[in-house]
Formats: structure tokens, sequence, C-alpha cells
């Protein structure tokens, strides 16, 4: 099992600030939602864990070489390999990358796992053919370094896809609250970095991920906006928080493509 180590020193402040409250949360994560992402198969999108064979995002991955931009324990990476992908599991946090050795070792899987930055990606150009991660780092990166970082790994047609929170849900949380109101309380212009509880977040209004998308030679397939069904339970939400996505779209799935 191959492994890169990251430099700490040549990280900005808030993939530092992330790092550190990753390896300081990584157990509890685990434990809390460990049990519903080994129930889904690895491969179901969202807090709602959505399965991707009814959404499709990814495709045939048999032979394909992945990347998986920020892993966490790796489930996904797990599952792609046992379905024939290629993966490489990259993440900002050496203690969620114990948790990844771990899972790796009891489903009799070996793939490369990263410790780096998605903003600088000890990697050669053109090496993937699909760049992809939920929430990951897409969620905890700065979009104008991943996105570029994407389309420079990617091979000439390569898919970025990438799951996460949605503006609306963002400009809904009041402050200090883990639940969405039904007002919008945030500034929607503007958006792009958003501290909280120890985590710097990062989201752009809709055209703002459409121009950067552009400008790296990218080419919209799809925006998928995530419902859960009426029965839907999650280790990361409650019931009423299903009731407000079933009413807006609180998660959504960018498929892009690198243009020939």
């Amino acid at each position: 099992m191959s492994e890169h180590r990251l430099d700490p020193d040549k990280l900005p402040d808030h993939a530092a600030a992330n790092r550190d409250a990753w390896n300081s949360d990584s157990d509890t994560y685990q434990a809390d939602h460990g049990p519903q992402l080994k129930a889904s198969g690895g491969m179901a999108w969202g807090v709602w864990q959505i399965p991707e064979k009814s959404l499709q995002v990814l495709g045939d991955v048999k032979g394909k070489d992945i990347l998986e931009f920020g892993c966490g324990a790796a489930q996904w990476s797990i599952a792609l390999a046992q379905a024939g992908a290629r993966p490489v599991a990259l993440d900002l946090s050496e203690k969620q990358l114990e948790h990844a050795r771990k899972l790796m070792i009891d489903a009799d899987v070996d793939f490369p796992i990263l410790h780096a930055s998605a903003e600088m990606v000890p990697l050669p150009d053109e090496s993937f053919d699909i760049v992809f991660c939920d929430y990951g780092a897409m969620t905890f990166a700065d979009p104008y370094a991943t996105v570029a970082e994407a389309a420079r790994l990617l091979r000439p047609g390569g898919l970025l896809a990438f799951c996460g929170a949605t503006p609306i849900i963002e400009m809904c949380y009041e402050e200090d609250s883990e639940h969405p109101s039904d007002h919008l309380r945030e500034d929607y212009f503007g958006m792009w970095s958003l501290p909280w509880e120890g985590y710097v977040e990062f989201m752009l209004p809709y055209g703002a991920w459409i121009r950067l998308f552009r400008a790296h030679g990218f080419m919209i397939d799809d925006l998928i906006e995530l419902r859960p069904t009426p029965d839907a339970v999650s280790s990361y939400r409650d019931d009423v928080d299903r009731e407000w996505y079933r009413r807006w779209p609180g998660e959504m799935i960018w498929k892009v493509r690198k243009e020939h």
C-alpha cells in the first residue's frame, strides 16, 4: 500500500484548521456515521445516502482511474475498487486515513492513499478518468484551487463530480444552529468561505460555479438536486430536517466534463 505524506508547513490557514478539526473529530464521526455508510454499501450520495445505482453519476467505473477528492475513511474508494475501478484516495486528515487503512484491510482491497491537500495534489497531469467526492474536498477546500487541480488531473473528456450543500441551505442557517430555518438568513452574493465550529467550509453562488467551471475548460453535464424519500433516515439529520430537504434542495451534485 503506497502512501504520500503531507507537509503541514505548506498548508494555508483554512486547510490547517480543517486538518486539525478532522483529526480531532474523526473517531466520533466514524462512530456516528460509519454504520450508515457501511449499510449503504459505500456508493451512496449525501446525508440521505441516495444510491449511486439510482443516480448513475459516475457511470460504469470498471477499469477507470478514479481520484476520491477527500475520502475520509475511503468507504467510496473501497466500494469502487470492489467494482473493478482503480481508485486513489486522498485526504487532508491523517486520522481519517487511519480509519481508511483499517477498512481496506477488512475489505481485502489495496489502493494508493495520499495524505495531501486537494488544493495541491502531488500527482501528474492527466492521471484520472474521474475526480469526485461526496462532500470531501469540494466542501472543505477552496474551489478556486480544487477546480483548477481537478482540471489538471483529468484526462480530456474526464468527469468531475461532487456532492455537497446548496447555496440555498447555506443561506438558511441561523447563527450557532445545526438546523436550517425556513427563512433566508445569510447573504447570497459574495458567498465563499464559511467558518463554522472550527471548520472552514466553502460555497459559491450558482453563477460563480458555472464561471469557474468554464474558466478551467469544463462543460456542464448536469446539476442534480437531491431529494430524500418521505421515509428516509439519516445519521446526519433528523425527521424535521428531512421535511426541509423534501421542500427545498439542500444538496446538489455537479457533473462537469473536461473538454477534449
